[in-house]
């Protein structure tokens, strides 16, 4: 068919000098320069003698007119229908838009599908006037408006009521975060308008958009046909900003009255119906991917995940997997629960023993029905690249009675080919790894279930990544290339944890990594996005850099940064620092230090762990010579609980003299060199002379505050950005500890959100951080699953929380000895009203307020101790979801708090 249309382009770009503008268009390959007019405004025109396509795909490109070169171009193709039929002119009018972070963010499943959903209701959908001969469509997006409102536009034509306050042409939001809207007109008059909010029950414009009125002047209509297209851009509104509150709370902590002995993903949706009722948007969870290892309360720990795809077992509503057919089996486990639920805290080898063999019996059972389960075979088949080597370790693990891969023998190194030939080895095999199938495919299902009854309730669920993965997992087993084993993932020493943490983990290969674009970090965040519609990025100065922590040391003190810049012995020498690797580089052990530190065992530690050299001057024996080996002799299968006085304190003190050192030499060769952390508190330090003193504190502060600043922004923007656009799962980042400086900017840049805690001042020169300062992108809260509650912060430090008292509560006299309702009001409210994007609470914070609801225990809430890597992660809440729905004084109080403080 022959017809002849116009496109007519109009584009708005501030250029820099010798930049000029291009169109590209998907169809037929057009490349064309627009000609710039005035006012920053861009033009050109096209014209179709036959239909390219049904919509016309384009975008814009800037190239340098001394070379042709393209400098930066629209990540997304844009789409116009191109009704032939009906117009034989489009005129567009575009703002050139390079895709931004800020876009991106608000693209994200958390507002489109969660919070701004309008395609609930088809009604709602946008539908395009049948008739007219000149159209005019306006089109925006990423303009985030309550549901009980709508963008609208008004201007000073009758088609939009004339700037009169009761009568705006709505857009459509109904496929958020576009808008649209589209008007009939007569005249190819210009005509001014803004962009308006309108309350959808009064009809009336609450909020006009800022700035000057914006202008459309269309060029004479033609008899013809014409569709005007007008995509905004750059709106905002004063006093209208999002701005929203959540709970933070473990799903191992939650209780309800048809728990067992745990929380379960069930139970998210009482929690959901709790957050409703007080106005909560979001609920932040603990990581949730199994981390069977020990069958021990080492598994409570939730970063040491086995899979970072499979889902933990002990999260699994057992009594809607099915029935039991068994009476007596049925009449145990209905005994079973009232037990464990009445505990205070998790039993949590308990609750997974028996969730684990309620999952056999009831597969058991039903095996043969779920094997014909459309669904179940159909999950199978979707999730079988990581389920399959997940069921295989399960099952290895089970059948050598240890997670520790490297004992098991011919299945030491993961071989497709093995376990294949494994499941051929018979039916009981084959039932074994269907049953781990089976679990997950349960788990997988509840979760869902409980995301979508959420959603429902315009109510996001939140997950966590940990940074790293079990030493002995699924991961490390199957992909061994993209780990190093010979560090350990930690962080360098703070006021948590004095010593530095070391978490096990093995550290990335990043570099492995990168060659296949981070295909198993898009994996492992793929899967997560089918849960969560927003996640949180433990440690995400991981990214940047990590804490490592060599094999051989306990304690995250004897750590360094990677990747690094360690010291050369020529830069050392520049500084005046002549490395004496004896001196420099082993333990300092002196026979006052022992006194020092030993006291009355002295003589023991000697005697048994060290060898004179000189006179006075000792070395540990080659067999006690790391941390590892010592620890290895004292636990020698024990736990650190069960060690005595003595054994505790030599344990220690040995591994105190291990540290005592001040560089960490990069290798065996001894040419390259990292100042060990906090070496100034070193008995080897402070018996320097006052000159190498000052030479290694320069070389100190040059590396941990200086030197790799570059090094580790470029790390940062060349692993995250490719992570954080793989999912539309909304992003943010624990930035808590040791930050450098490039670590804020980078989050601003790619608009992860960052975490403020007032406790916890990112500037170092103030005690408190302000919530009233914090930066909009960011989450505030109050504590963390790695700190005390409000309430126990307040009795730790009686001086520090009077000043918190008088300064930042800015209250008269005496600060009372326990935060009582009142005071955990304030901050709660304090928090409220800070310009963040959001406001997560603990749960226990948010109990706090209500001296009907808080525990009697309030150093029991505290979730994790992070100075003890063997913590016991058993924190319940005290009381049922259900007491907490009917609590209703306090429910319409938190609802009331909220609502004053503007969030939506």
């Amino acid at each position: 068919m022959q017809y002849n249309m116009k496109i007519k382009i109009t584009c708005f770009y501030r250029a820099l000098n010798r930049e000029n503008l291009y169109i590209i268009t998907d169809n037929d390959g057009l490349e064309k320069q627009l000609k710039y007019t005035n006012n920053n405004l861009w033009e050109t025109e096209l014209e179709y003698s036959s239909l390219p396509a049904k919509n016309l795909k384009y975008k814009y490109l800037i190239k340098d007119s001394s070379d042709n070169k393209t400098i930066k171009q629209e990540k997304d193709l844009r789409s116009i229908s191109l009704n032939t039929k009906r117009f034989q002119e489009i005129i567009i009018k575009d703002y050139y838009s390079e895709n931004t972070n800020e876009q991106r963010l608000w693209d994200s499943s958390f507002f489109t599908r969660v919070l701004f959903n309008r395609n609930d209701n088809a009604g709602n959908k946008f539908r395009f006037p049948s008739s007219g001969k000149q159209i005019v469509e306006f089109k925006t997006k990423f303009v985030p408006v309550k549901k009980t409102h709508s963008l609208g536009i008004s201007g000073n034509i009758p088609e939009l009521g004339n700037w009169n306050e009761n009568s705006a042409l709505k857009l459509n939001g109904y496929r958020f975060p576009e808008w649209k809207a589209v008007m009939k007109i007569k005249q190819s008059l210009s005509f001014e308008y803004k962009f308006v909010i309108i309350n959808n029950s009064t009809g009336k414009i609450i909020h006009w958009e800022k700035g000057n009125n914006r202008v459309f002047s269309p060029p004479a209509f033609p008899e013809k046909t014409c569709h005007c297209i007008i995509n905004d851009d750059n709106i905002s509104f004063d006093n209208y900003v999002f701005r929203s509150t959540g709970v933070a709370i473990p799903v191992f902590s939650l209780r309800t009255k048809q728990s067992f002995g745990i929380g379960d993903f069930s139970d998210l949706k009482l929690l959901t119906d709790w957050a409703v009722k007080t106005r909560l948007k979001l609920i932040q969870i603990l990581p949730v991917n199994d981390t069977t290892a020990h069958f021990s309360h080492l598994d409570s720990y939730p970063y040491n995940t086995i899979s970072v795809f499979a889902l933990n077992p002990a999260y699994l509503n057992i009594f809607e997997t099915g029935k039991l057919k068994n009476n007596k089996n049925r009449i145990r486990f209905e005994k079973l629960q009232q037990k464990l639920n009445s505990k205070y805290h998790v039993d949590y080898p308990t609750v997974l023993k028996y969730k684990l063999e309620y999952a056999r019996l009831i597969f058991k059972e039903q095996k043969d029905s779920v094997r014909r389960n459309p669904d179940f075979r159909s999950f199978v088949t979707k999730n079988k690249k990581w389920l399959k080597p997940y069921a295989a370790f399960c099952y290895l693990r089970d059948k050598y009675g240890t997670s520790n891969f490297n004992k098991w023998e011919d299945y030491a190194t993961y071989s497709k080919f093995k376990i294949t030939k494994l499941l051929k080895a018979g039916q009981e095999i084959n039932d074994e790894f269907q049953l781990w199938y089976f679990i997950q495919y349960q788990l997988s299902k509840q979760l869902k279930e409980a995301r979508d009854y959420a959603r429902s309730k315009e109510i996001a669920i939140k997950g966590d990544v940990p940074i790293g993965v079990g030493r002995n997992s699924v991961d490390t087993w199957c992909n061994p290339r993209l780990f190093n084993f010979d560090g350990q993932a930690g962080a360098p020493p703070d006021d948590f944890a004095t010593e530095g943490q070391n978490w096990g983990f093995p550290t990335y290969n990043w570099n492995e990594m990168a060659k296949d674009n981070y295909k198993w970090w898009k994996e492992r965040l793929s899967k997560m996005a089918e849960y969560f519609d927003a996640y949180r990025i433990d440690h995400i100065l991981g990214f940047f850099r990590i804490w490592e922590v060599p094999y051989h040391a306990i304690q995250g003190i004897l750590g360094h940064f990677r990747p690094a810049l360690p010291f050369s012995r020529e830069e050392l020498q520049e500084a005046d620092i002549w490395v004496d690797t004896n001196r420099y580089c082993k333990p300092f052990i002196r026979e006052h230090v022992l006194e020092e530190i030993f006291g009355e065992y002295s003589d023991k530690v000697r005697k048994l762990f060290l060898n004179e050299t000189e006179l006075n001057i000792y070395e540990l024996k080659t067999e006690y010579n790391t941390q590892r080996k010592v620890q290895s002799y004292f636990l020698n299968g024990r736990t650190r609980k069960e060690l005595n006085k003595e054994e505790t304190i030599i344990m220690s003190g040995l591994f105190r003299l291990i540290s005592e050192v001040l560089l960490l030499a990069e290798d065996k060769m001894l040419e390259k060199f990292h100042p060990r952390i906090s070496m100034h508190s070193t008995f080897s330090f402070m018996e320097l002379n006052k000159s190498k003193q000052n030479a290694l504190d320069k070389l100190y502060i040059d590396y941990y505050y200086n030197r790799h600043e570059e090094l580790w922004k470029n790390e940062a923007l060349k692993k995250l950005p490719p992570l954080i656009n793989s999912t539309k799962m909304l992003v943010c980042g624990e930035d808590l500890g040791m930050i450098p400086s490039v670590v804020p900017e980078v989050m601003q840049d790619l608009k992860i959100l960052s975490l403020e805690v007032q406790r916890m001042p990112k500037d170092p020169n103030v005690e408190f951080a302000d919530p009233a300062k914090a930066p909009y992108y960011s989450v505030v809260t109050t504590s963390t699953h790695d700190t005390s509650t409000i309430r126990g912060w307040w009795e730790e430090d009686r001086e520090r929380t009077q000043r918190y008292y008088n300064h930042q509560l800015g209250q008269q006299g005496e600060a009372p000895y326990f935060a009582e309702p009142w005071i955990c009001k304030e901050i709660i409210n304090q928090h409220l009203h800070s310009p963040a994007m959001l406001t997560i609470f603990p749960l226990q914070d948010l109990l706090a307020i209500s001296d009907e609801l808080r525990s009697d225990d309030t150093h029991n809430e505290q979730i994790n101790i992070p100075s003890n890597p063997d913590h016991y992660w058993k924190y319940r809440l005290h009381l049922n979801i259900e007491e907490l729905l009917n609590a209703d004084d306090f429910n319409r109080t938190l609802n009331l708090m909220i609502k004053n403080s503007g969030r939506w």
